[in-house]
């Protein structure tokens, strides 16, 4: 279980980006967490793993503390927290299968990632990361000559290589078209439920994130205004997140164009999902 509260975070001269938020998530569970630029999305997302550092309040993962601990302690606390960014963060020279092994750095002594030379369980472990995410055929390509959802699968599949307890995903489709954000949206959701893993999702995009996600938290000046699930994601709760808008005309156009299940058929043909 993930288990946040008060916590907050305040720049320099300037007002709170967080507000005391308090949250608690259990094993399993995919959260979307929605809101206006500006809501503090990325800044929860990386005062959980202390990317950045919250200026009040406290993080536990499984009991552990993690606002409490040592850099040391910090580096072994993150083996087990996957990030999964919007922009890859990838090694675009080095191939699909190092950066992969890449997951693992934080697992083998330094010799072994400054020569390269992991551990064989390793390198199984990620054929079958690649192979779960439709890349098995791309292990020797160079990064930098990926799509963009293929660069995003590699991500994923690194995030697992560090057989993480928890996955923290920063807009993981911001950058992709619409039908490749629905295939990483449910590759992400899939994977959870095969593993028992909690994610949360920073998201932009509110209806991917009701057809995907299991409970969605809904930020607005850095304060949690809604909290459920995504059938209770009305026009009541989405003006209380975003302001007035025509929130009727939005379910409209979406309903409009349902993903089909022969889309979905033809995608798992092809191997993408």
């Amino acid at each position: 279980m993930l288990r946040i509260e008060g916590l907050s975070k305040r720049y320099r001269a300037g007002v709170p980006v967080l507000r005391g938020i308090t949250l608690e998530v259990p094993a399993g569970q995919v959260v979307g967490v929605i809101g206006p630029s500006g809501a503090g999305k990325s800044t929860l997302i990386r005062c959980i793993n202390r990317l950045v550092e919250p200026t009040t309040g406290r993080v536990s993962l499984k009991d552990i503390d993690i606002t409490a601990l040592s850099r040391r302690r910090l580096r072994q606390a993150r083996r087990r927290i996957g990030m999964i960014f919007q922009e890859f963060a990838l090694v675009e020279r080095l191939s699909v299968m190092e950066n992969v092994l890449s997951g693992r750095l934080g697992y083998v002594p330094f010799w072994r990632s400054f020569t390269r030379r992991f551990p064989q369980a390793d390198i199984e472990a990620a054929f079958a990361l690649l192979d779960r995410v439709g890349l098995s055929d791309f292990a020797d390509q160079r990064a930098d000559a990926l799509s963009g959802g293929q660069r995003q699968r590699v991500g994923i599949a690194r995030a697992l290589e560090q057989n993480p307890d928890m996955l923290l995903v920063d807009e993981p489709t911001a950058s992709l078209d619409p039908r490749t954000a629905r295939q990483i949206m449910r590759l992400i959701r899939e994977i959870c439920e095969e593993r028992g893993l909690l994610a949360l999702i920073n998201i932009h995009d509110v209806l991917l994130a009701q057809q995907f996600v299991q409970r969605i938290v809904g930020l607005r000046g850095g304060e949690i205004v809604f909290d459920g699930p995504p059938a209770g994601l009305n026009e009541a709760a989405l003006t209380r997140i975003y302001g007035e808008e025509d929130w009727t005309a939005m379910r409209r156009a979406a309903d409009d164009a349902p993903e089909t299940g022969e889309e979905r058929s033809e995608e798992r043909m092809a191997g993408l999902i």
